[in-house]
């Protein structure tokens, strides 16, 4: 959905900036003996385009901006009044084309650096976070399983809605993040997670807090996944009172993805002395549930990823036999 937004909004700035390129195209052709002052407009579609849409696009839109300035010289030849020589003419259309050209590489090259690096970035927090959420967890192995399952199964229910791969990242971040607030951190315990505690450890590295300001602590870097952690915290989690329910439309749909992951896990773990219910059981439970309020897409979502993985494990065991057979 949000990848469709972003891809709207591309689109809608190549439209304006060749809107705005043909303008100046006009305006190049209408206007008699300050036509070398027109041209210098074209600089600024072709940086715009370099900002926004990368190398490759403002590359194509320099080209278009130089044939159009072409065009029209060539019919009104001699609306330059600086210059009476056809050469030289030339020679000056050459030069601003040139270097319009390699603006638009630099400034293009410069924004795809920028956008890979964000990307870089945000795939090692996520790897962080991850690390250091599994080493947290590890001494709880039933939390550290469901939060491992919550995650995996928010990140495929939001990759089946057709989100960014970004704001996947940032629904797995968020799941995996909620089950740290509970747990009391001491910053021994973080150097060993990332493989770099001292032998002999000073009295003030025994600092403890809790995981709620670890996880406030990465809400600078991890901007797309606190809105939804926040979310799941004024959401009540997995149940909402009644008159609570209608606020939950209004929840992020990453927010509503893991509200209902949660949810299920939690029927699916049954109560205690009842055996755990079925996943059919599960998401007709979680359908009735008029109270909670669950997004139907996203529990329609949820069991066909849950009924594929069950039909493939059953699919992998069924074969193994034979295999070994053979």
């Amino acid at each position: 959905m949000s990848q469709e937004k972003e891809q709207k909004t591309e689109r809608f700035i190549e439209i304006s900036l060749i809107v705005i390129t043909i303008s100046l195209g006009c305006l190049f052709y209408m206007m008699t003996g300050y036509k070398m002052v027109v041209l210098n407009l074209f600089y600024l579609p072709v940086v715009l385009a370099g900002f926004f849409l990368g190398r490759y696009r403002a590359g194509v839109l320099a080209v278009l901006c130089v044939t159009t300035a072409a065009i029209i010289t060539a019919v009104d030849l001699m609306g330059f009044a600086a210059f009476t020589s056809p050469l030289i003419i030339g020679l000056a259309i050459g030069v601003w084309a040139a270097v319009l050209g390699l603006t638009s590489i630099l400034v293009g090259t410069l924004s795809d650096e920028r956008g890979q690096t964000i990307v870089e970035l945000h795939e090692a927090y996520v790897g962080v976070v991850e690390v250091l959420s599994r080493y947290l967890q590890s001494a709880n192995p039933r939390l550290k399983a469901r939060s491992d399952r919550v995650a995996e199964l928010s990140q495929r229910v939001a990759v089946e809605m057709k989100l960014s791969p970004k704001e996947a990242d940032d629904i797995r971040v968020a799941a995996l993040l909620h089950d740290m607030e509970n747990i009391e951190i001491t910053a021994r315990v973080i150097r060993k997670a990332m493989g770099s505690i001292e032998e002999e450890p000073s009295e003030t590295q025994q600092a403890t807090f809790h995981g709620t300001d670890l996880v406030h602590s990465l809400g600078a870097v991890l901007t797309g996944a606190m809105p939804l952690l926040v979310n799941q915290a004024e959401s009540g989690h997995a149940a909402m009172s009644a008159e609570d329910a209608p606020n939950a439309a209004h929840l992020p749909v990453g927010a509503k993805i893991i509200r209902t992951v949660r949810a299920y896990e939690q029927v699916r773990e049954g109560t205690l002395g009842q055996p755990a219910p079925s996943p059919q059981a599960a998401f007709e439970e979680l359908r009735r549930d008029s109270n909670a309020n669950h997004d139907p897409s996203i529990v329609g979502v949820l069991e066909r990823i849950v009924v594929g993985l069950d039909r493939r494990s059953t699919a992998s065991a069924n074969k193994t036999p034979e295999l070994e057979l053979v």
